[in-house]
């Protein structure tokens, strides 16, 4: 799995030293400034992994989503047959969530559902017999555990890493997008930073 560099043995509920677990990277090293882990035993900060690694998990296919049909273009086909509702007339951004039929929100929802279910008898609080994240399903569910441990430490702070990043971004974007009312040019690109551009320009061509 990819929960842990260590073997997947049930914690205790000790006292643990928090600035020497993964996802202590540079150049901000240890950062909580909200003091979510002040005086956390060993069970309470998994706990707490556990929810920033299925969030990161989300905010990383999110951001994907997002991006994807604005720059590559919509599927093909239909996301609904009996109303002749194409993929290629759902908006970007925002404006799909409208334009979703019901029974396509109904979809989603089980499926996210079945994945936080269904994924084993303790999937939905996996830290409390393994370590946070690790559903033990290998690399992406497909590809095997990773056995090395050096490699396995360094997956794992890249998954927080990337993770923590696309919690910003997929954050960045929904704000944006919901300011400038777009998800052309004016959202990537905001007027002021335009108007600076084109004086700019315009001095550095005179």
């Amino acid at each position: 799995g990819m929960g842990s560099p260590s073997a997947a043995a049930p914690a205790g509920s000790g006292p643990i030293d928090v600035t020497k677990e993964l996802g202590v990277q540079a150049p901000v090293g240890f950062w909580d400034p909200a003091g979510f882990c002040d005086d956390i035993d060993e069970m309470g900060f998994k706990r707490l992994r556990s929810s920033e690694l299925k969030h990161g998990r989300l905010a990383m296919m999110a951001t994907i989503g997002y991006i994807w049909p604005i720059t590559l273009g919509h599927l093909p086909g239909y996301l609904s047959p009996s109303a002749s509702l194409k993929f290629s007339d759902i908006p970007d951004g925002l404006g799909a969530i409208s334009k979703v039929p019901n029974a396509g929100w109904i979809q989603i929802l089980l499926f996210a559902s079945m994945i936080e279910f269904g994924l084993g008898p303790d999937s939905i609080e996996e830290w409390k017999t393994r370590p946070a994240g690790d559903y033990d399903k290998g690399f992406l569910g497909m590809f095997g555990p990773v056995t090395d441990a050096g490699k396995k430490e360094r997956s794992l702070n890249s998954e927080l890493a990337n993770g923590r990043l696309a919690m910003a971004a997929i954050t960045g974007m929904v704000l944006q997008n919901g300011i400038t009312g777009t998800t052309g040019e004016a959202m990537w690109f905001p007027a002021s930073a335009l108007r600076a551009g084109l004086v700019e320009t315009d001095g550095a061509g005179r």
